[in-house]
């Protein structure tokens, strides 16, 4: 582990957790763009481990806070997974962003659908409704993601 890459693990996992209050209520579930876009910086910046760490240690200061649910595992950690392998293999931001939205707006909803939300909350989520708001949260957060990706990249803070 490089000093330099777990101290932007740190400042992306605050980064998430402070950006936590912005997010979109639908039923049980709290859909945070936020997170979406802090999946996609760090698969680029860090990679699908990194990515993975960052989203489930925010998931899981979020929900000791108070301003998340066990639905910010299944798609936080998938989502930045994917985002991660996708950089990884294509050198994309674009790719990346396709992962995370792949990963969280429909893998992610449909392990928190027919796992997470009844085995864990007692509760039954339509696939359908976490899949549309899942969708909405992480396309908004990785076009985000993918703006300031670009803008960190004109300001030389990370490499092309």
């Amino acid at each position: 582990m490089k000093t330099r890459d777990v101290a932007k693990a740190v400042v992306l996992t605050a980064a998430a957790v402070a950006l936590s209050p912005v997010f979109i209520p639908v039923g049980i579930a709290k859909c945070f763009p936020a997170q979406h876009m802090i999946n996609v910086i760090s698969a680029v910046m860090l990679g699908p481990l990194y990515a993975v760490v960052i989203a489930c240690v925010a998931a899981v200061i979020r929900n000791m806070l108070g301003l998340g649910t066990l639905l910010a595992f299944p798609g936080g950690m998938i989502g930045a997974f994917l985002a991660g392998i996708a950089y990884k293999y294509l050198k994309n931001i674009y790719a990346a962003g396709a992962g995370e939205v792949i990963g969280t707006g429909f893998l992610g909803a449909l392990i928190s659908a027919w796992i997470v939300a009844p085995a864990l909350m007692g509760k039954n989520m339509a696939a359908a409704a976490l899949i549309t708001a899942f969708g909405i949260s992480t396309l908004g957060g990785t076009v985000a993601g993918i703006i300031l990706l670009h803008i960190l990249r004109k300001a030389g803070i990370i490499k092309p």
